[in-house]
């Protein structure tokens, strides 16, 4: 025997049914998607009819101009899906004199040159940060480097030869043989970052004319005779003399001036030093002057006429052991 419902039970379970149905026809119609954007993952469900614009505009999802979604805004939403939105970047690019800003996603650096406009030429150097793809605010800039090839006419220097000249005071010479330059034709590659110049090299190089070493003579005696005497010496040298007389004030060694005391530069002859000045006789490094520099002598003389006939000359100084 059956079980009888009454009419209004019927009703009643006829409305619980309906509800049902259509809440599990409600959960069946949606699907699960993921929506990442903004760092953010969000887990959501919708209808088999959206679109992926209707998903973003339901969870007020603001799309930029240069913003990446994907899939695109029109595509219709699938099981599982994952919408990913990747925002857009702000990079500069400067080349050939120019600052150009862009907005683009995250793509590599090369891809963002073309996107502002520049070509890459194939020598061209991108200075910019270490990165696979580009980063927010990054500035990229572009070396342009070019070259040319010269042809140059240039000298080549020429050595220097010694010999001994046995017939010559030591720290003396004499030149030989002059040195004449030689000639060569180099082939210059001439490298060129934003037009200025930072490299040479020579790729080839033709000799026009060889050079011609220059020979010097080295003095070699340590030993000469002056006046009947024998002088030992360790070096000569030419050096430029005057002469000066009394002036009131002790030398730089504390002593009164005095025939054979000289004044020099200490950097060249050290005070103390003995010396045989040609024309001058025997003499002692004791004083300084202020005008007295380099390969130069001031010798003290007795009056002031002997230091006017003396004058300014050239004279041979030996310096002695």
């Amino acid at each position: 025997m059956g079980i009888v419902w009454p009419r209004k039970g019927r009703l009643v379970a006829t409305l619980v049914f309906t509800g049902v149905l259509l809440v599990s026809l409600f959960f069946a119609l949606q699907k699960p998607v993921v929506l990442a954007v903004d760092g953010q993952e969000i887990q959501t469900r919708v209808f088999f009819s959206s679109t992926v614009g209707d998903v973003l505009q339901n969870h007020k999802v603001t799309i930029g101009e240069y913003d990446r979604v994907e899939p695109s805004l029109n595509s219709r939403v699938k099981k599982n899906q994952e919408i990913v939105v990747t925002r857009a970047l702000k990079v500069k690019v400067i080349a050939d004199g120019k600052s150009r800003e862009i907005y683009t996603p995250p793509v590599p650096v090369k891809e963002a040159i073309r996107l502002a406009g520049v070509e890459l030429g194939e020598m061209d150097i991108v200075k910019t940060v270490p990165t696979d793809v580009i980063v927010p605010d990054q500035e990229i800039e572009i070396i342009r480097v070019t070259q040319e090839e010269k042809v140059i006419e240039e000298t080549t220097p020429y050595q220097v030869e010694r010999t001994e000249d046995h017939t010559l005071e030591k720290g003396l010479s004499r030149t030989i043989r002059p040195g004449v330059e030689g000639l060569a034709r180099n082939t210059v590659r001439i490298t060129y970052h934003n037009g200025q110049e930072v490299k040479r090299e020579v790729i080839k190089s033709e000799v026009i004319k060889e050079p011609q070493n220059k020979v010097i003579a080295m003095g070699t005696i340590t030993t000469v005779s002056r006046g009947g005497l024998s002088l030992d010496f360790r070096e000569a040298r030419y050096m430029v003399a005057s002469a000066y007389t009394y002036t009131g004030r002790r030398t730089a060694t504390g002593q009164q001036p005095a025939v054979g005391m000289v004044a020099v530069d200490p950097s060249v002859i050290p005070l103390g030093t003995r010396l045989y000045i040609e024309g001058y006789g025997y003499a002692v490094a004791a004083d300084t002057g202020g005008s007295i520099r380099g390969n130069q002598l001031d010798l003290f003389m007795e009056d002031r006429s002997q230091c006017l006939k003396w004058g300014r000359r050239t004279v041979k100084v030996y310096i002695l052991n």
